[in-house]
């Protein structure tokens, strides 16, 4: 199907792709959010706690665009393009989408959960780094021709296979976290049956994949249009299209007084950008997911800096991210950003 599409929209204008793209981005953000909001009543239906909603079931649904891309990157060849959108989501999520939100109101959390879920939020960055590192030949990370490293497929299985120790861990933590009987009132109230909720998500999700199929082979078109690396086009406007869904419920929670939900759906979406995107994308390809040379040279020191900063600010910040610290986390971002176009990172 892909092919078909590459096939039929390689001749059209510039514009008109750009308009596919944004339309896309949009369905894919639109398809996400409704996926969360039946993956929430779900796990209300279920007894689930808030708080693990933000770090679970959220998160999942939120990231389900960035492993669509992601993944269907990988099986059509283009590693560039699933490696960097998964780092460039966390980029976005933890630095702009966090910072904006806690600009908005001062964010509150469960300091315990939010501290050992952050631990496993930069345990994760660190991890994603070792796996694609040339190991055998260090020099060669840095190295213009020929090197980089990859993410094998047989880390990914590993990704994956930590991808459920890591749910099963979020679900002992929040055990402790007793049910917000207003939540468990509301779900009383909807009274929807589980199999009719199975029913939305499926076709929430397969909006979410149909949306990706469009958007992968337009985005390759116009990444040979304008010369310009797959991997550096994900790192911007792919990564932030496709963390639009994460944007959209961190506000949302904010707006309502659940700072708690926004602060577990990011930690828990970057933990999954790794985990999930990552770890499936390089499952579903034999040959991994390669790391271009920039990666090594920027992308991931940005990544870690920016997930470092953030634990220092979970360390620091009791139980409430204030406005002064979103500062602090979007001028990081926007310290990438402008890193990132200035030093023309990745540009062959």
């Amino acid at each position: 199907m892909e092919h078909w599409i590459e096939q039929f929209i390689v001749g059209l204008p510039s514009v008109v792709l750009f308009l596919i793209v944004a339309i896309m981005l949009y369905t894919l953000g639109k398809g996400a959010d409704w996926l969360v909001d039946e993956a929430v009543s779900l796990s209300t239906q279920w007894g689930l706690g808030k708080a693990v909603i933000g770090a679970t079931i959220v998160s999942i649904g939120t990231t389900t665009p960035e492993a669509a891309v992601s993944v269907l990157s990988a099986i059509q060849g283009k590693p560039g393009l699933a490696l960097g959108n998964a780092v460039g989501s966390i980029i976005c999520d933890t630095g702009l989408i966090l910072g904006l939100a806690s600009l908005i109101a001062p964010l509150s959390f469960n300091r315990q959960l939010a501290s050992r879920l952050s631990n496993v939020q930069v345990g994760a960055g660190i991890l994603l780094v070792l796996a694609c590192f040339p190991w055998s030949s260090p020099a060669k990370a840095f190295l213009k021709e020929d090197g980089g490293g990859v993410l094998p497929q047989y880390m990914g299985f590993v990704f994956v296979v930590l991808l459920g120790l890591y749910i099963w861990q979020s679900i002992r933590w929040a055990g402790s976290t007793a049910p917000d009987p207003e939540d468990q009132e509301k779900a009383e109230a909807v009274g929807s049956s589980t199999f009719l909720t199975l029913l939305k998500l499926i076709g929430a999700i397969a909006i979410v994949v149909i949306s990706a199929q469009i958007l992968i082979p337009t985005i390759s078109v116009l990444a040979t249009k304008f010369n310009v690396p797959e991997s550096i086009i994900s790192l911007t406007l792919v990564a932030f299209g496709t963390s639009l869904p994460e944007l959209v419920t961190a506000i949302t929670a904010v707006r309502r007084g659940h700072g708690e939900l926004a602060v577990g759906n990011i930690i828990g979406a970057d933990i999954l950008n790794v985990l999930f995107v990552a770890g499936v994308s390089a499952a579903a390809t034999s040959g991994g997911l390669k790391a271009e040379p920039h990666f090594f040279q920027f992308a991931f020191p940005a990544m870690l800096f920016i997930l470092i900063v953030f634990r220092y600010g979970i360390f620091v910040s009791g139980s409430q991210l204030k406005r002064p610290f979103g500062v602090v986390l979007v001028a990081v971002w926007l310290a990438v950003i402008i890193l990132s176009a200035v030093l023309g990172v990745g540009v062959h």
